[in-house]
């Protein structure tokens, strides 16, 4: 039985302003959209294949995000000509706007990334214009994305699936700033053997986990599979959430940066810092380890947000 949400006060829902199973759905505002990221995506990764500007992981990471978006932008625009909706193993409440909102994510990172740390250290020349090109229609896969979501997010006086209201896209943004932390803190000599920043990394950990475990429930419209209510479940979960970022915001920066715990609170004095000219795309460990606050202090108030936006929720079956 499907689970949908709504805010007190408010009716929520998510309708399909698609034609099921129609070529006129391409036509519509929201297939026009689709198509514009198709495009753009394809382009993106078209323009970097054909003079191979995507070597090393910074390359590998653009190159893959554009895939992976096209890939699954396509199947979406065939499961809604075919009208293949009801057959789609996945919530077809949930899935596109979930999906949506992961592609504005992975595309704005590739955005940033590709050109930062592989783009401008190309020779001038056929391979940096093409790079430059892919990212440019990065941006604007990017912008489509996000207006999809802005579209689709669910509204007063509508009913819709858990993933289109705010607490729903803030457990997407949250998962995505986790992973980010994974990729900083890759480096296991950032907090092996000290127990204060291995519980650090044990809070990202567990965190990531509920919150995926929560997207996966409602992609798989099996939120009544838990031992308790899913209301409970969600404000118990971002409590938890909450009150353990709460410990890393103040551990991680503390045994980091203060010199009373062996710590580099300049980047001057970390030693890898002054050698990043050898390898231009490299961060350093101190560059690591203020990421990893930025992103803590990010990802603190994105569930204290999801606390105070569950609170809000009134859930109804249908």
């Amino acid at each position: 039985m499907p689970v949908t949400v709504t805010r007190t006060t408010i009716t929520t829902t998510t309708s399909s302003s698609t034609t099921v199973g129609s070529a006129r759905a391409l036509t519509q505002p929201l297939g026009l959209l689709r198509l514009l990221q198709l495009v753009s995506t394809c382009v993106a990764f078209s323009l970097v294949a054909s003079v191979g500007a995507w070597t090393g992981p910074m390359g590998n990471w653009a190159m893959f995000t554009w895939c992976f978006c096209f890939a699954v932008t396509l199947i979406i625009l065939i499961v809604e000509l075919g009208g293949f909706q009801a057959r789609f193993p996945l919530s077809w409440r949930n899935f596109p706007i979930t999906f949506a909102c992961y592609a504005a994510l992975f595309c704005l990172s590739s955005s940033i990334i590709y050109p930062t740390t592989y783009v401008q250290f190309l020779p001038h020349g056929r391979s940096r214009d093409h790079a430059i090109a892919a990212t440019t229609f990065s941006c604007v896969a990017c912008l489509a994305y996000a207006t999809e979501v802005a579209w689709t997010r669910a509204r007063p006086g509508e009913i819709t699936g858990y993933m289109a209201t705010v607490p729903g896209l803030l457990k997407v943004f949250e998962t995505f700033v986790a992973c980010i932390i994974f990729a900083f803190i890759s480096e296991p000599s950032l907090y092996q053997q000290r127990p204060a920043l291995e519980w650090c990394v044990a809070v990202y950990a567990i965190c990531f986990i509920l919150a995926a475990v929560t997207v996966l429930l409602n992609l798989g419209d099996c939120t009544n599979m838990l031992p308790i209510p899913f209301p409970t479940f969600l404000s118990g979960l971002a409590l938890l959430s909450v009150l353990l970022y709460a410990t890393a915001i103040v551990l991680w920066p503390l045994y980091q940066f203060d010199q009373r715990y062996n710590s580099q609170p300049r980047r001057s004095m970390d030693p890898s810092c002054s050698r990043t000219y050898v390898q231009p795309n490299a961060v350093c460990s101190w560059d690591r380890r203020l990421a990893v606050s930025i992103l803590t202090g990010i990802n603190l108030l994105a569930y204290v947000s999801d606390l105070v936006y569950s609170t809000r929720l009134v859930f109804v079956k249908v």
